[in-house]
């Protein structure tokens, strides 16, 4: 399936081991070992016809020095769609030499599948609102069926545990559902050991805040994320810290990764308020 590049088999670095160790964990069953001596694995992502199994074998100077070796099985997808995974996985890697991109690859196949399906449903349903022109729209609030972008935050690994932030704009507890929804109809998030959250929407008539946080069996954890969203003056936003227990208990050093990837996640999406610059509000 590989071509090997002749190179002697080393041993594996440490980085390399902790990589596959938390991808074992998040993914489980579904993460699957072809050949250990030359560290070669395969996953499949996606469900029903619309899948893609990836391949990857890892060589000694990964990830310092070279990217995995990879290849695509997708045998329901076009020519086109699969240069165009290949290409999209080619451009994670070149994002983030030098550190491990696996996770990474997978999620963006994930993320690339998603988008082909909301568009396929996105085409049928039009054409159900063609053939029904009696739909009144005006009557149905927005947040009934527009989900939030949900942007997901870089992965911290401690010791085989995996943290991992998402974040979406929501305006009311109804979004806040969808969000949450959304993104439990993902395997390896719905199995997480936990899923810690806080939101923060402000009322414009009362300019009061509705706000709620769940700890998820990790005492104090979400009333942490929630103080971490009020002293950042963050508003009409839900966070979501999910962890992987690795079998190995961190002590304090948990809540410093699920503050960490907390932050993380609403840095990326641009979520913490530049002083001076005014928060982002619903649009009428």
């Amino acid at each position: 399936m590989f071509v090997d590049d002749g190179r002697a088999n080393g041993a594996r670095s440490l980085i390399q081991v902790d990589e596959i160790e938390a991808l074992s964990s998040i993914y489980e069953k579904e993460w699957k070992t072809e050949d250990e001596a030359n560290r070669s694995y395969s996953i499949k992502v996606g469900e029903g016809e619309q899948y893609v199994i990836l391949y990857t074998k890892l060589p000694e100077d990964y990830p310092s020095q070279s990217p995995p070796v990879f290849q695509l099985s997708a045998p329901s997808l076009s020519n086109q769609r699969k240069m165009h995974i290949n290409a999209a996985l080619q451009a994670v890697y070149l994002d983030n030499i030098g550190e491990c991109v696996i996770f990474q690859w997978i999620e963006k196949i994930r993320e690339l599948l998603q988008e082909q399906l909301f568009a396929k449903d996105q085409v049928e349903e039009n054409e159900e609102v063609v053939e029904d022109l009696s739909v009144k729209l005006d009557s149905v609030s927005v947040d009934t069926y527009e989900l939030p972008e949900i942007i997901h935050g870089e992965i911290i690994t401690d010791r085989r545990s995996v943290f991992q932030g998402h974040v979406a704009r929501v305006f009311s507890t109804r979004q806040v559902k969808q969000v949450l929804d959304k993104l439990y109809e993902e395997k390896t998030i719905e199995k997480a050991t936990h899923n810690i959250y806080a939101y923060r929407i402000l009322k414009e008539n009362t300019k009061s805040f509705i706000h709620d946080s769940e700890d998820d069996g990790e005492t104090q954890a979400g009333a942490r994320v929630m103080h971490l969203l009020e002293i950042l003056n963050v508003q009409n936003v839900l966070v979501v810290v999910t962890r992987w227990y690795g079998g190995t208990h961190l002590g304090p050093d948990r809540f410093r990764h699920i503050n960490n990837s907390a932050r993380q996640v609403l840095d990326k999406a641009g979520f913490i308020p530049v002083p001076g610059q005014q928060q982002i509000k619903k649009k009428k």
